[in-house]
């Protein structure tokens, strides 16, 4: 699931991609998913690690990341009344009116309105993933999913009242004051409260061995292998509302898969082979042979 970076409280679309080796960009997209749209919070945002000098964008403190969100919402749901309005009237009544100017953002927060676009919100400290949850209930709609989301153990009670999900890492910490109160037992915690959880990582090489960021979910807390192993694959597959296509090994499932040298949460394991789509994209032997 690829996202840009986090320096706006309402950012712009994801694109979900398979990684099918070798072929153009519009090849690996995956198809037939539902559309998401980047949220941010913290430290990114109101540019606290910026200088001194960054003075002079809003917003500046977490208040002012609210509003954004207030102002942005109470503006989208004002855009869908006109529409509303003009929609109902008849042919000669629209003839003799203005329809109301097109926006693609407004189209865009409309969507989340309705539940047509969901939200995967960078996020840490709990006052704000708890604030966002707020606005999102007084407007209506839902947080799909908060990323990283590492003091998401003190609010997991109220996440799980409002069915969002958490995609976390598994054990980063202080290396900003945001995160300084996150723990390692986080995903194992918020699991417990039936949250739907997932590790994921920003790092391009972590991201290859998301296998052994799943065994730290055992580490920490006992998770059991089965609950660490759907963090890396149908859990995510949840969040992103494709698990009836990817995620598990099921009949009528994509052929996805992976082929271990070991318990895949070993970090003795190595790959066999890889298929995506049913396609064989690595193979060891083959490898070395060339």
């Amino acid at each position: 699931h690829l996202l840009h970076g986090s320096c706006n409280p309402i950012g712009g679309q994801t694109q979900l991609i398979k990684h099918r080796w070798g072929m153009e960009g519009n090849k690996m997209k995956f198809v037939g998913w539902p559309g998401f749209i980047k949220f941010a919070l913290g430290e990114n945002v109101k540019q606290s690690n910026a200088g001194d000098n960054a003075i002079t964008r809003y917003p500046q403190t977490r208040m002012g990341v609210e509003q954004v969100y207030m102002n942005a919402f109470a503006k989208a749901r004002e855009y869908e009344q006109k529409w509303k309005q003009f929609n109902s009237l008849n042919a000669k009544q629209k003839s003799a009116a203005s329809a109301p100017r097109r926006d693609l953002e407004q189209d865009a927060l409309v969507e989340i309105l309705n539940a047509k676009r969901f939200i995967t919100c960078h996020s840490y400290q709990q006052g704000e993933i708890n604030m966002l949850m707020h606005l999102a209930d007084s407007f209506g709609f839902k947080v799909n999913t908060f990323t990283h989301i590492l003091e998401g153990y003190k609010v997991a009670d109220k996440m799980k009242l409002h069915n969002a999900g958490a995609s976390s890492f598994s054990d980063w910490w202080a290396y900003k004051y945001e995160v300084v109160e996150a723990i390692p037992y986080n995903g194992k915690l918020l699991n417990d409260m039936g949250i739907i959880v997932a590790y994921n990582s920003d790092d391009a090489e972590m991201a290859r061995r998301l296998n052994q960021e799943a065994a730290k979910a055992i580490k920490f807390g006992g998770v059991s292998e089965e609950d660490a192993l759907k963090f890396v694959t149908l859990n995510p597959a949840k969040l992103l509302h494709v698990d009836d296509r990817v995620g598990s090994i099921k009949t009528g499932k994509d052929a996805d898969l992976v082929i271990w040298s070991d318990n895949p949460l070993s970090i003795y394991a190595t790959v066999i082979q890889t298929y995506v789509d049913g396609i064989c994209y690595y193979d060891v032997k083959t490898d070395l042979q060339k």
